[in-house]
């Protein structure tokens, strides 16, 4: 079980970019709202990340895993996309749904075959 929650309310500020803006899910060239693993592999901290079609901006608003900071910022969009934690440098990596699903499928496989 995860320490934070998906709908923390110190995550708000893409709310309210939302908000103001109006902003469609049409709109967006990408959009996530996930948990994140700290360096134990725990779901242990939440990233959203909201990229508009107009600027190309990636506005992220975290809870970093390892040590519970909050940060936002906004950088520029781009594949591999990660941020690294103001606080602690922690780095927060927002892979592609696909290939995460793929690492836990192996990683479970792996667990089986030790028992």
């Amino acid at each position: 079980m995860s320490m934070v929650e998906i709908n923390d309310p110190k995550i708000k500020k893409i709310n309210e970019f939302i908000a103001k803006t109006g902003i469609k899910p049409s709109e967006c060239l990408y959009h996530t709202w996930r948990f994140v693993k700290n360096k134990k592999m725990k779901d242990n901290g939440v990233i959203r990340v909201l990229v508009p079609k107009s600027d190309g901006i990636a506005r992220v608003e975290y809870i970093c895993p390892e040590c519970g900071h909050y940060g936002y910022l906004e950088t520029e969009w781009k594949r591999p996309f990660f941020v690294r934690c103001e606080k602690c440098k922690y780095k927060i990596n927002v892979p592609k749904m696909r290939e995460e699903f793929k690492r836990e499928q192996k990683a479970e496989q792996k667990d089986e075959n030790l028992q």
